[in-house]
């Protein structure tokens, strides 16, 4: 009789250290449950019989992890991830060996001092490498995800699109006497900037002028400006000359508003940045670059003037502003040069049998035989659950139950106290009887 009491508070007490467990992860993203689960010890031989046989007490059979999922916490993190589903992230202590890898439901990660998506404990987040231009994933051999601090080496400025409309009412202006420093000799005037081959950004300033001398007709002039103030860009073979020699396009329109030629036919031409009287410098270097403006969209409506199109290409340097994560566990790049990356995509795993992986600790599990081997995959594609960002998993504890739970098991451990109590009386009276 004592050893079916003993074997019951100690499956008691397995219970008890169970449910505290889990009531202390209670706040532990990604923490599942565990449920102590017991077996009847019955014994039997030749010399027992089995209807009378009462049973040697009980066994702990297992303490089994309830991979149901948690409720949701929202945060304003974007590398805060959580699976929506099936699978796990996939965490690994050396970024070299990626093969030698955990898995987690913990998705709350963030960026190292060399740019790496890590857990807390500083594992690195595996996932695969994606085409940067279709966002399709090149190889699913999985490596560490980083995020680089800077994207894109410095791409001079060649190619200007304009589409603009110009206001058939407009006040006639006299082009002898522009004067970009004078609002009062142009109509209008726009501002974008403009990159060298070195990164290096300039203003460019294009000035629109209804011309008095001709019908139907705009002046265009350009002016470009360093840390050495503004200075006039003269384009190559463009009639649109003033009295100073700036030289511009010139744009005739139809009656209907239309287009009808635009700098006798000659739209993209330029005058390289650093030739003329005042050439644009860069550490006191001339710069030689040619720069390609087009006006073929340009209109003359009776509305008001609007920038209906503006297209252009370089760059400079971009640095790092913005990450973002979308249901397909692709890791998105915002850069200040205007760049949006795809840098890669969250690698998610998952295997045949829960219940037989092996709990590693810090809500981390590997697999095993009983499990099955780590199959790889994509968020949202085939069994595999969908990865939200700014969410993370909590603990899939129902409190509640847990208090129930940890009660029952504190009243079956006074029980099997009592029992052992009362068999200890009993061998008391039998040593008494004289």
């Amino acid at each position: 009789m004592s050893y079916v009491a003993l074997s019951g508070l100690s499956a008691a007490q397995l219970d008890l250290n169970t449910t505290s467990n889990n009531i202390a992860n209670a706040n532990t993203y990604g923490f599942k449950e565990s449920r102590a689960e017991f077996g009847d010890v019955y014994s039997n031989s030749l010399f027992t019989h089995a209807k009378t046989t009462p049973g040697q007490g009980v066994q702990a059979a297992q303490v089994a992890q309830q991979f149901h999922e948690g409720s949701s916490i929202y945060t304003n993190n974007p590398m805060d991830l959580r699976i929506g589903g099936t699978g796990f992230f996939a965490v690994a202590k050396d970024r070299l060996a990626p093969t030698s890898n955990e898995m987690t439901r913990n998705g709350a990660f963030h960026l190292n001092k060399d740019n790496y998506m890590v857990t807390a404990n500083d594992e690195y987040l595996l996932g695969y490498q994606v085409d940067k231009d279709t966002g399709d994933v090149l190889s699913y051999e999985p490596s560490a995800i980083n995020i680089p601090k800077e994207f894109g080496k410095p791409k001079q400025t060649a190619n200007i699109e304009v589409g603009v409309n110009l206001p058939a009412g407009a006040e006639l202006k006299d082009p002898a006497l522009f004067d970009y420093s004078d609002p009062e000799t142009y109509n209008r005037s726009t501002s974008s900037t403009i990159y060298d081959s070195m990164g290096q950004s300039y203003k460019l300033t294009t000035y629109y002028m209804k011309d008095q001398t001709q019908p139907n007709t705009w002046q265009t002039y350009y002016t470009v400006t360093d840390s050495a103030g503004e200075k006039p860009l003269n384009i190559t073979g463009g009639d649109a000359t003033t009295a100073t020699g700036h030289v511009g396009h010139t744009m005739k329109f139809n009656n209907d508003g239309t287009l009808a030629s635009l700098n006798n036919g000659q739209n993209i031409v330029s005058d390289p940045l650093g030739t003329g009287a005042n050439p644009i410098e860069l550490n006191g270097a001339d710069i030689n670059q040619t720069l390609s403006f087009g006006l073929n969209d340009a209109t003359q409506f009776a509305a008001p003037f609007e920038l209906t199109k503006f297209d252009e290409d370089g760059a400079t340097t971009g640095f790092l502003t913005k990450v973002d994560i979308d249901e397909q566990g692709s890791v998105l790049g915002t850069y200040s040069n205007g760049e949006n990356i795809t840098l890669g995509r969250v690698a998610l795993v998952r295997v045949a049998n829960e219940q037989g992986l092996d709990k590693k600790g810090g809500t981390q599990w590997d697999s095993t035989q009983a499990s099955g081997a780590k199959v790889w995959g994509e968020s949202n594609k085939g069994s595999f659950g969908t990865i939200s960002s700014g969410t993370l998993e909590q603990s899939n504890i129902d409190m509640t139950q847990e208090l129930v739970d940890l009660i029952s098991a504190q009243r079956n451990f006074q029980a099997n106290s009592r029992s052992l109590e009362v068999h200890n009386q009993t061998q008391q009276n039998i040593l008494q009887i004289r």
